[in-house]
């Protein structure tokens, strides 16, 4: 008998300590786009400051302001919408949604459910930024690419961190490629873990990418600060552009199913 007890015992404290192990993830903001109209403003901001100089990035579009051809909710999904027609100089126009002082986080559970649109071109993007950047303007401050996916390659999906000293203008940048042939016609859940010693990214529960802290200084790790979601469809630019741009495709639509963000009990 005392045998048995002390198995069982054993057992039950093992199941404590794994539990223990596991993250408790309570979720804290959501927008499940079930209803009509333009995006929830108690949760959305339009983000139009770098319009005039391309974002810092050569990016080809005018994100508009309110306006539903470009940002809209609509049979359960918001469908941000890239449009190939002269606005305000551009020749594009589409819309980047933050939320900025209305959703900021230090450390949480990030996860969209999206389909991509196709087409050369394109550059539609999941990632965070730091809301009042304590360390500097970037990439001082830090930036987290949940996901970012490029028309040219439309069976690829990337994750990416840019740090004061890992980013792209040094040619320092970490992150990871995922093969996902489906990206573009299907809904796929795009997750971000962000605790204190870590950064992982998922697709559909698959994780693929990890970033560590390194505990030196703010310039490899400055994600102890709150951040915010960018949600955008972008043309052009640095990166979506590297192939030109397919004008015969267009209107092209970042479909949104849902956004939930998690922090830990």
């Amino acid at each position: 008998m005392w045998t048995k007890i002390r198995i069982a015992g054993y057992f039950l404290l093992a199941g404590l300590q794994l539990a223990a192990q596991s993250p408790k993830w309570e979720l804290v903001w959501s927008d499940k786009f079930n209803y009509k109209g333009l995006p929830d403003s108690a949760k959305w901001n339009y983000d139009t400051r770098g319009n005039t100089y391309g974002w810092g990035n050569n990016e080809k579009q005018w994100y508009t302001e309110a306006n539903p051809r470009n940002a809209y909710v609509d049979k359960g999904t918001l469908k941000i919408t890239a449009r190939n027609e002269e606005t305000s100089g551009k020749a594009y126009s589409s819309a980047r949604l933050t939320t900025k002082n209305k959703g900021d986080w230090k450390y949480c559970k990030v996860s969209v459910r999206a389909k991509l649109p196709e087409g050369r071109g394109t550059w539609p993007a999941i990632w965070m930024m730091p809301t009042q950047s304590p360390y500097g303007q970037w990439p001082n401050g830090g930036e987290i690419d949940i996901m970012e996916h490029v028309g040219f390659d439309p069976d690829t999906v990337l994750s990416t961190v840019h740090t004061g000293r890992y980013n792209h203008m040094k040619g320092t940048q970490v992150g990871k490629r995922r093969y996902l042939p489906t990206a573009t016609s299907r809904f796929h859940v795009y997750t971000l873990e962000w605790e204190a010693e870590e950064l992982r990214s998922y697709v559909d529960g698959d994780l693929y990418f990890t970033f560590k802290n390194e505990h030196t200084d703010s310039g490899a790790w400055p994600f102890d600060q709150p951040f915010h979601l960018i949600l955008n469809l972008a043309i052009g630019g640095g990166l979506g552009g590297q192939k030109g741009i397919d004008d015969t495709l267009f209107p092209h639509v970042f479909e949104i199913d849902y956004v939930k963000v998690y922090q830990q009990k």
